[in-house]
């Protein structure tokens, strides 16, 4: 995480620049909708209540929202991934608008450590408030063992 987003009084319609540098993942699975891969930096909670497998899955089609929304990419892309192979994890320089905050106290359980207190949910900076959904966007966890840099570039 960045030096200082953990501590950043971040507000909903903040926009940020993100990103992540990339790290080595291997493919675990791939099936007709994902690419499951080995994610780099969580750990399993012993303690979670829920049984999370280690691994995160891409969409395989690049005009999935799942895709386009999400903040962390492959490199080679999900529908050039097959089982077994390598790929880069990572979080290309973006622009994203905080769209909700969740703060959790105790933090939540989700399966992996360090369990998040502070989530950001972000969709494309440019994307249009009209055509938000529930569903729509990403999450930033400010808690997260993936070393994500989060720098506040305008507030409105």
């Amino acid at each position: 995480m960045g030096e200082n987003a953990p501590h950043q009084d971040f507000r909903v319609g903040d926009i940020l620049r993100v990103s992540c540098p990339p790290a080595q993942g291997r493919v675990a699975d791939v099936s007709r909708f994902h690419a499951s891969v080995e994610w780099p930096w969580a750990e399993i909670d012993p303690q979670s209540e829920f049984r999370w497998n280690g691994q995160r899955a891409f969409a395989m089609s690049p005009d999935s929202p799942d895709w386009t929304m999400s903040l962390f990419k492959t490199d080679p892309e999900p529908w050039n991934l097959h089982v077994g192979d390598s790929c880069r994890v990572g979080i290309p320089e973006t622009l994203v608008r905080i769209i909700d905050i969740g703060r959790y106290d105790p933090p939540q359980d989700v399966g992996w450590l360090p369990r998040p207190h502070t989530m950001l949910a972000v969709v494309p900076a440019d994307y249009p408030d009209e055509a938000l959904s529930e569903d729509d966007g990403d999450t930033i966890d400010l808690d997260s063992a993936a070393p994500v840099t989060i720098e506040l570039v305008s507030r409105s």
